[in-house]
């Protein structure tokens, strides 16, 4: 047997921006709330390019690209996942729901619903909302959604970073809907 070796980048496969635009997504789209962090917003934007996410929404104070900051975590996937600006929460989820997504707020409510509980459709589209590193959420957005869920978590922390929270609940969506 030969000695592993790593994968050279041209080893990978990997598609070009001008394929990954045209390739058929998840029906996923990824709302940002009032996500402060350019690092938070850029790894984001490498999660939904890695699984082939339709679009990301940033609203509010959520910090837009083109920036260094932003570009130092997307690594260029700012160029190939399609985003739009939006800059109340609640006109974009009324808009979301128009277009028959589901939106899914990932929060710790009274309501949460377990990440591994939860059932994903694949005849449904869906809205992930992720909220602020400190406030989650805005509060006056949350009769606006149609479920919350959760990550269990067993430690002794109550929250999970911004990010890694997002890649977690995208690749449970995507190993659902792909």
């Amino acid at each position: 047997m030969q000695p592993t070796q790593k994968l050279k980048l041209e080893e990978l496969g990997r598609i070009d921006v001008e394929t990954f635009k045209e390739i058929k997504k998840i029906p996923l789209t990824v709302v940002l709330d009032d996500v402060r962090s350019m690092h938070n917003v850029g790894a984001v934007f490498r999660t939904s390019d890695a699984f082939i996410v339709e679009k990301i929404i940033l609203c509010g104070i959520t910090p837009k690209p083109p920036h260094r900051e932003i570009h130092k975590a997307a690594l260029g996937a700012t160029d190939s996942v399609d985003w739009v600006y939006e800059e109340f929460i609640e006109n974009c989820l009324k808009n979301l729901k128009a277009e028959n997504y589901q939106i899914i707020g990932i929060e710790q409510t009274t309501n949460s619903i377990s990440l591994d509980k939860f059932n994903i459709e694949k005849s449904q589209k869906y809205a992930l909302v992720l909220g602020n590193e400190v406030d989650g959420l805005t509060e006056n957005a949350l009769p606006l959604y149609d479920h919350f869920l959760e990550i269990p978590q067993l430690g002794t922390k109550h929250s999970l970073n911004v990010s890694v929270c997002g890649g977690i609940v995208i690749w449970e969506f995507f190993k659902n809907l792909r």
